[in-house]
């Protein structure tokens, strides 16, 4: 389990556990590949699967995941979070803590819930934000996700910060984007932290910085672990 640092890609961790078990005698073509892609701009747990476990990947992205994120109830931007410019959002009277709870307790259950259009989602074989970059429209329709709970933790107009438990293909950005919808205002996520992914737990991650420069089996959690 990596504790992905800010600004760094999911498939550059993978990356990284690869060049690590070469240099320790693994061969060149070794497998490495990851339970549940983490955008760059958010920090927290990509559990990395090595040989055989590989295969267990849809596994792995099938638990829950929990999330603490910081959403701005006053800008909203393109692409759902700071990847884009924020553009402000007027907004006729602030939502109160009340107004704000009963929000987040509408979004918990199956729900349906549209992809933002800068995702990596395919569309008649091309990612959207390829489309979206492009100025087109990837036609992202919603589809059903779980959201499990929705804590807030904080809460100081215009900033919020929930404690989200959730499944499979949920997005933080859109559930941001659609909780500024609900309450009239501005949507969009500047902070994102997975502290969990199944039975994964930012617990058991490890900095990138402290890799071994050369990993062996021995620096690796089995399959039955």
């Amino acid at each position: 389990m990596i504790d992905k640092p800010l600004g760094k890609t999911s498939r550059a961790m993978c990356t990284l556990v690869r060049t690590r078990l070469r240099r320790g005698g693994a061969p060149k073509r070794i497998k490495v590949g990851h339970g549940g892609t983490l955008d760059p701009l958010a920090t927290g747990v990509v559990v990395i699967l090595v040989g055989r476990a590989t295969r267990m990947c849809e596994v792995v992205m099938a638990g829950q995941k929990r999330y603490f994120a910081e959403v701005d109830l006053a800008h909203v931007s393109v692409t759902d979070d700071l990847e884009a410019t924020a553009e402000a959002v007027a907004v006729a009277c602030e939502p109160s803590l009340a107004e704000v709870e009963r929000a987040c307790a509408g979004f918990v259950g199956r729900i349906q819930q549209r992809p933002p259009a800068h995702s990596a989602m395919k569309v008649g074989g091309r990612r959207a934000y390829e489309l979206a970059r492009k100025g087109e429209d990837p036609g992202l329709v919603a589809r059903p996700v779980e959201i499990h709970a929705i804590e807030v933790l904080e809460y100081a107009y215009p900033r919020l910060r929930i404690d989200v438990r959730c499944g499979k293909g949920t997005y933080i950005r859109s559930l941001a984007r659609d909780m500024g919808v609900a309450l009239g205002t501005g949507g969009m996520l500047v902070g994102l932290r997975r502290t969990r992914v199944g039975r994964f737990g930012i617990e058991q991650s490890v900095r990138p910085e402290d890799l071994p420069e050369a990993m062996g089996q021995g620096d690796l959690m089995g399959v039955e672990d």
